[in-house]
C-alpha cells in the first residue's frame, strides 16, 4: 500500500507499494543507523541525519525527474528503456554503505571487501530484497544493480550515477540544512526543469544533460559542492576524528580483536575491557597505601578528604584524595556511590572499577571490596 512520508527538506515524499516493500527490508532499515556525514556531528551537532533519509530524498527527486522528462517527450523510444526502474535504483543506491559512511572506504583495499557500491551486491542477493523487487520483473534486480554501479547502458542511468546525478543535488541540500551552513544552496527546481535527453555528437549515444538556460544553476551546484567540501566534509576536526577512527579499525583488524563472549558493563550489558589502566601517578587520582592499616594522601582543601572508608577485606583503610562530585564542602558525609574517581589497590595496581555518577551504574560495595582485595 502506498504511503506518504513527511520530510524536513522535501516536505512530502510518496512511496508506492514496491518502494514500501523495499524500505521494509532489513537491508534498507540498516541505513537508519548509518550517519550520512560520519563523524561530522562532532563539529556540526545537527549533522545526525542518516543514509535512510538521504535515500528517500533521492527516490523523490528521481520520480520528479522522470515525470518532467516524460512531459517533454525528449529522446527516442529506446532511450526510455528501464525508465520505470530508475526511482528504485535511486532508492537503493546507498544500500551497501559501511558504518560512518565513507570513513572505512579510505582504508587500504586489502582491509575491506570493496567500496559501498561493490558491497551492495551482497544485499541485492538477500531473499527479502529479491522478494520486494519481484513485482518489477525477473531481471529487475540485476538491472537496478547495474544502474547503481553505472554499468547499465540505459541513457537514464545518469540520473543515479553520473557527473550530474540527483544524488549530488540531494546530499548538498540535506547536508547544508542539517549542518546549519549556507554553502549548499542549490536551485534544485531549476535543474530539474532543465533536464533533457541529449545526443552525444561524438558517439551518437543518448545521455541525460541540461539545457543551456540551466547552465548558471549547474555552475552554482558545482561551486556549492566545492564550498561544502572545504567547510564541512574536509573540516580539519572531522578529518582528525576520521583518521583516529581508521586507526582504531586498522588496529582491530591487525590484532584480530573479537568481543568477549560473556562481557558486560555494570548491569546494562555490553563489552568491557579486561583491564583498565588509569593514570594513577597523577596527584589526586586515588590513594596509595604506605603501611598496612594506614593510608596517606596528598593535601586537600576539601574536608571530604579527611573521611575514610575502612571496610576492605585486606584490612586497609582508604582515604579519597579529593571530591569531584561538586560542592563537597556542604556535605556532612562522603557517599562513594556519588563520586567519580579511581580506586587504587594496596599494591599500587589500578583496579578496573569506575565509580561513576554520570553513568548511573555504580558498582556494589562488595564489588569495590573485591577490586581492592584483587
Amino acid at each position: 500500500m502506498p504511503i506518504v512520508i513527511r520530510d524536513p527538506l522535501w516536505n512530502t515524499i510518496r512511496l508506492d507499494s514496491v518502494a514500501v516493500a523495499i524500505v521494509d527490508t532489513p537491508a534498507f532499515q540498516r541505513l537508519r543507523y548509518v550517519r550520512q556525514l560520519g563523524l561530522a556531528h562532532l563539529v556540526y551537532p545537527g549533522a545526525t541525519h542518516t543514509r535512510f533519509d538521504h535515500a528517500l530524498g533521492v527516490y523523490h527527486l528521481a520520480q520528479r525527474a522522470i515525470r518532467i522528462l516524460r512531459e517533454k517527450r525528449s529522446g527516442p523510444a529506446e532511450a526510455w528503456r528501464d525508465a520505470d526502474l530508475i526511482p528504485y535504483a535511486a532508492l537503493l543506491h546507498d544500500i551497501g554503505h559501511y558504518a560512518f559512511s565513507h570513513a572505512l572506504e579510505e582504508l587500504e583495499p586489502a582491509r575491506i571487501p570493496g567500496d559501498h557500491e561493490a558491497m551492495s551486491a551482497r544485499f541485492f542477493e538477500s531473499a527479502e530484497l529479491e522478494s520486494a523487487l519481484a513485482p518489477l520483473g525477473p531481471d529487475a534486480a540485476d538491472t537496478i544493480f547495474g544502474v547503481v554501479r553505472g554499468a547499465n547502458s540505459t541513457p537514464l542511468r545518469g540520473l543515479v550515477s553520473g557527473s550530474l546525478d540527483l544524488d549530488k543535488m540531494e546530499y548538498l541540500c540535506r547536508d547544508a540544512r542539517f549542518c546549519g551552513v549556507p554553502y549548499g544552496a542549490v536551485d534544485v527546481e531549476r535543474l530539474l526543469q532543465g533536464l533533457a535527453l541529449l545526443q552525444d555528437p561524438d558517439t551518437g549515444a543518448w545521455e541525460v544533460g541540461v539545457q543551456e538556460r540551466t547552465a548558471s544553476a549547474l555552475e552554482s551546484l558545482l561551486f556549492s559542492k566545492y564550498q561544502m567540501f572545504r567547510t564541512v566534509y574536509w573540516h580539519h576536526a572531522v578529518r582528525a576524528a576520521t583518521c583516529l577512527f581508521k586507526r582504531i579499525v586498522e588496529t582491530a583488524v591487525r590484532e584480530e580483536l573479537r568481543p568477549t563472549k560473556n562481557c558486560s558493563i555494570g548491569s546494562r550489558g555490553g563489552p568491557k575491557p579486561r583491564r583498565v589502566r588509569p593514570p594513577s601517578a597523577l596527584p589526586g587520582s586515588g590513594c596509595l597505601r604506605s603501611a598496612p592499616g594506614s593510608c596517606r594522601s596528598a593535601p586537600s582543601r576539601s574536608p571530604v578528604a579527611s573521611s575514610r572508608v575502612s571496610n576492605c577485606r585486606n584490612g586497609s583503610t582508604w582515604t579519597p584524595l579529593r571530591s569531584v562530585g561538586g560542592n563537597a564542602t556542604r556535605r556532612r558525609r562522603w557517599d562513594w556511590r556519588r563520586e567519580k574517581r579511581f580506586w587504587i589497590s594496596p599494591s599500587r595496581r589500578p583496579c578496573s572499577r569506575w565509580i561513576s555518577s554520570w553513568s548511573g551504574r555504580a558498582a556494589s560495595f562488595a564489588s569495590a571490596e573485591r577490586a581492592c582485595a584483587g
